[in-house]
């Protein structure tokens, strides 16, 4: 009996040079997503593989404070994969594909950084910093992300103790709450404290974090409130008159 011919098409080649790296990584999550492609790759969706990008970020922190190139080399990879295989989706869908994704992040960078690409100054950190934050602000005005308070753009999926980070970052440059004191515990003790902390919390049944997520969102609520009330209070200021 004649051997069946087999129907699979041959992979792609991986092409030289980073344009051609990018394309064949393109044309292979494609075709996995062909009708005749890999079963499990054709049941994903935008929902399906969200918690894969945050593994694959995960497993890249620890490939970065390991120090291993080489390890860093195949997790950037997997998470290269992961918005490639995303814009895949958007592209079927017909919303979006990785020509808008990379297009987009390209103009906004340059936007974002008019101390490099225009004649803004920016001496330091700080006035980069805040001149990032006019910026996005100003992007998103009038827009459905729009983000009229200091506090908004904080993930709502970080972990608590990254989210009170940001809070207090964002409030401080607010000048919501007063900078900073000075450090009266050392590095260790802040760090034996976080953990005994979170031991306490587990022998009673608690989820440190989950309480802490709780007191953030506590936090976060009062911050608020107190920014809409200074901006009431400047807003029913009458002006200053001009001078005789």
């Amino acid at each position: 009996m004649a051997k069946k011919k087999s129907t699979r098409r041959p992979p792609p080649e991986l092409q030289p040079g980073p344009d051609g790296a990018i394309k064949s990584l393109m044309e292979v999550v494609s075709r996995l997503r062909a009708p005749d492609g890999c079963p499990w790759d054709r049941e994903q969706d935008h929902q399906s593989l969200r918690w894969h990008a945050v593994e694959e970020v995960y497993e890249l922190l620890d490939a970065i404070e390991a120090g291993d190139d080489h390890e860093m080399v195949e997790e950037l990879g997997d998470l290269l994969l992961q918005i490639v295989f995303q814009c895949q989706l958007g592209k079927e869908r017909g919303v979006f594909d990785l020509e808008e994704v990379t297009g987009r992040i390209v103009k906004k960078l340059i936007h974002r950084h008019p101390h490099v690409f225009a004649d803004v100054d920016a001496s330091n950190v700080d006035q980069v910093l805040t001149n990032w934050e006019k910026l996005k602000r100003a992007e998103k005005e009038g827009t459905r992300h729009e983000r009229p308070s200091a506090l908004d753009g904080i993930p709502r999926r970080l972990p608590a103790l990254l989210r009170a980070e940001k809070l207090l970052k964002k409030a401080r440059r607010a000048k919501l709450i007063e900078p900073a004191p000075a450090r009266p515990l050392t590095k260790k003790k802040i760090s034996e404290t976080l953990f005994q902390l979170a031991e306490s919390a587990q022998s009673q049944g608690w989820s440190a974090e989950s309480l802490l997520r709780e007191e953030v969102l506590r936090r976060e609520k009062r911050l608020r409130k107190l920014e809409s009330a200074a901006a009431k209070a400047q807003k029913d200021s009458p002006a200053p008159t001009a001078g005789k």
